[in-house]
């Protein structure tokens, strides 16, 4: 009676098999990595159209807009990737430890990057990206302060997503409805009023 002889893999077929997974690899890492920074740019949006929403409603209570994020009763929750601007950063809310450090005066402008959650981020503020054109020409916070009721307000977002340092994603709210050009990344020019619209997109533009 033959006995069945008892064959193994080939060094060759190994090879393929390996080279297979490479290439499975080289495509899925990069494309799942692209995945999770475009995941983290929904807080970014989600706590933009919060604070269009803080500053609607002060408006409608005091004819005014505000540049300070506790007057207008902003507070996103702890653990944020982005830094939130309604000013100059001069006075803002520290987050780098397990309790936030707030200005007892309430004269804070933005609210800083979590670095109590985030440990490895370089820096609790890092600078916003604007667009080359279109942008409401003014920084920050309040526009035309002296002619409210008629003044308007633009705050911002900016964080590092992917973790490379070479960009900053970015991101500005606005009562005024502009047509902008990003820097990088957005293809669209429509920013209507109380739309988080994306002026440098860190995901597209540097990986």
């Amino acid at each position: 009676m033959n006995k069945l002889s008892k064959r193994g893999f080939t060094l060759i077929e190994l090879m393929i098999v390996v080279a297979i997974i490479g290439i499975l690899a080289a495509i899925a890492i990069p494309n799942f990595i692209r995945f999770q920074a475009r995941s983290k740019q929904g807080e970014a949006k989600s706590n933009l159209k919060s604070m269009f929403t803080a500053e609607r409603s002060f408006y409608q209570e005091k004819d005014r807009y505000s540049g300070l994020v506790d007057e207008i009763g902003f507070a996103p929750e702890r653990g944020n990737r982005f830094v939130y601007r309604l000013g100059d950063c001069t006075k803002a809310e520290n987050r780098d430890a397990a309790a936030a450090v707030r200005d007892l005066a309430g004269q804070d402008t933005c609210i800083l990057v979590d670095k109590f959650k985030y440990t490895t981020v370089t820096t609790n503020a890092p600078a916003f990206v604007a667009g080359t054109a279109g942008m409401p020409a003014a920084a920050e916070g309040v526009i035309n302060a002296a002619a409210c009721p008629t003044c308007d307000f633009m705050g911002t977002a900016a964080g590092d997503i992917d973790a490379e340092n070479v960009g900053i994603d970015s991101w500005v709210i606005s009562s005024i409805s502009s047509a902008i050009t990003a820097k990088c990344g957005n293809t669209d020019t429509a920013a209507p009023s109380g739309t988080p619209f994306n002026t440098y997109n860190d995901v597209n533009c540097d990986n």
